[in-house]
């Protein structure tokens, strides 16, 4: 009876773990993160390629050696009252065995290790026309910052931009607070301008597009993404860096070049300086509040300043996110919320810490009347 019990233990065990593999194939829902279904013409098809060949690899060795291991355990088990069992017969000094068991291991090694050592060389080899984008790691959002000149310096959070067919190269780093003006070529790589805190390990992952990439403090570590599918693509920091961690997630826009182009062209835009009614309350609450010491808005009037000159957006605070164009956003608060949900913002807005625990913005206590101002100025940031 007991022995019974056991066996029926391990095959629930066993039923188990082959329904939690059902449906790996679907890319949509809580399998948005699929590693093993790589978009088109993305580095992760690589890896992908590498995973098909050493998989069935570990899988034959694995049954092999489970198999021998079982043989011996049932086979040469002691049973009741049996003091003449049957010993496995002693191989130590057997020459030919031992080259043999030391060969083949080699060899299935080797076999392993060059494709891999490939495909590590590949994953760091980048176009020259590959497009630039700084990703800043913070706790627990990450900020883009396109570094090319033909992007003119465009700041985005959350969510990042790519065109397809076009590699594009990451220089990624770590920092807790950033208020620092906007990519410098004469500083980089050794970091940001301006004072900068340095942040914690996090891990950069796109599991359909590529690999992952941990970003240490004090490093500038870059990787490559590229596809020639248009889509959105989900991403994950993959590596505990705190409270928040889990709700540290963002997406992948793939868009057409000529979709991009126009994408970019439009957040080089100023936001609109609102003159009247609820929203231009709001933007009165933005600076009362002091939200302009965190977050960026280019062509916010600056205070104490002449009528209709701005602060520029590289001399403005980037310890948040960049709220330019919010709502051009699929969402935000770490890809935790939808943009267009003025329930979302509005709740945001009472209490990011219920929200978002860990969340670097406070809780300011703001009372109805002024989060439904804060609101209607929200969406004007277009």
């Amino acid at each position: 009876m007991r022995a019974h019990r056991r066996m029926s233990a391990w095959a629930t065990v066993v039923l188990l773990l082959l329904l939690g593999g059902c449906g790996i194939g679907d890319t949509g829902g809580d399998l948005a993160l699929n590693a093993l279904d790589p978009a088109p013409g993305s580095p992760a098809v690589e890896l992908d390629r590498l995973w098909d060949l050493v998989f069935p690899i570990a899988v034959g060795v694995f049954v092999l050696v489970q198999t021998l291991i079982l043989v011996a355990v049932f086979r040469f088990r002691r049973r009741k009252d049996d003091d003449d069992r049957q010993l496995p017969k002693q191989v130590a000094g057997n020459t030919r065995l031992e080259v043999l068991w030391t060969i083949i291991p080699a060899v299935v090694l080797v076999f392993v290790a060059i494709p891999t050592v490939q495909t590590i060389f590949s994953q760091n080899e980048v176009d020259d026309d590959a497009m630039n984008v700084r990703v800043i790691a913070k706790q627990y959002w990450f900020e883009f910052e396109y570094m090319d000149e033909a992007q003119g310096g465009v700041v985005t959070a959350t969510q990042l931009h790519i065109p397809t067919g076009r590699e594009v190269q990451l220089h990624m780093q770590s920092v807790a607070v950033n208020q620092a003006s906007s990519y410098d070529p004469a500083a980089f790589p050794d970091g940001p301008t301006g004072e900068v805190a340095q942040g914690v390990i996090h891990n950069f992952w796109v599991p359909r597009l590529a690999g992952k990439t941990y970003i240490v403090p004090g490093h500038t570590r870059t990787m490559k993404l590229s596809t020639t599918e248009a889509g959105l693509y989900l991403g994950q920091c993959a590596e505990f860096c705190g409270l928040g961690h889990p709700n540290m997630e963002f997406s992948v826009l793939a868009e057409d070049p000529a979709t991009f182009d126009e994408w970019i062209a439009a957040q080089a835009d100023p936001a609109e300086v609102v003159d009247e009614g609820l929203a231009a309350e709001g933007q009165q609450l933005f600076n009362d509040l002091t939200c302009v010491q965190c977050h960026a808005i280019e062509g916010y009037p600056a205070q104490g300043l002449p009528d209709g000159e701005v602060v520029p957006l590289d001399e403005q605070a980037r310890i948040g996110p960049n709220l330019t164009h919010f709502n051009t956003r699929d969402k935000f608060a770490g890809n935790i919320l939808e943009t267009e949900s003025d329930d979302d913002l509005r709740r945001w807005l009472e209490n990011p810490q219920r929200e978002k625990p860990g969340a670097q913005m406070p809780n300011l206590n703001l009372r109805p009347d002024q989060i439904d101002a804060l609101v209607a100025y929200m969406r004007t940031l277009d």
